[in-house]
């Protein structure tokens, strides 16, 4: 059970690392503005908010990426927990299919991560 836990909170990691390219590199360029459904001048008037955006999912990338190198039950918690509060927040008032593809993923994550250890056996 850890080893699909600890593949699941990957999976939630790499997602974020996408999530950084399409919000950092690719928002004001086609393959963004089709993705999120953006006109030109649309996506060229906010692409440094979505640089910011970007960044702050790659934070949440690291920090999964952190816990799983350092297999740190409380530290995969931690992210995947932010990773659900920024997907629900995103869901209510940017796009509701933010929860499933966001938030959804990071609570099967957290979730598999609950039962797949007890607390008190790792460090």
């Amino acid at each position: 059970m850890k080893r699909i836990a600890d593949i699941l909170t990957g999976v939630v990691g790499v997602s974020h690392l996408g999530i950084l390219v399409l919000e950092m590199f690719f928002w004001d360029h086609p393959v963004g503005r089709k993705i999120f459904a953006m006109t030109p001048d649309v996506s060229a008037s906010s692409a440094t908010l979505a640089a910011n955006q970007g960044l702050y999912n790659g934070f949440l990338a690291a920090g999964i990426a952190w816990a799983l190198w350092s297999d740190r039950r409380e530290l995969k918690l931690f992210f995947l927990g932010c990773v659900v509060v920024a997907g629900v927040f995103g869901g209510i008032t940017a796009k509701t299919s933010i929860l499933l593809t966001q938030a959804l993923p990071a609570v099967v994550a957290f979730a598999a991560v609950l039962a797949s250890s007890k607390r008190g056996t790792e460090r």
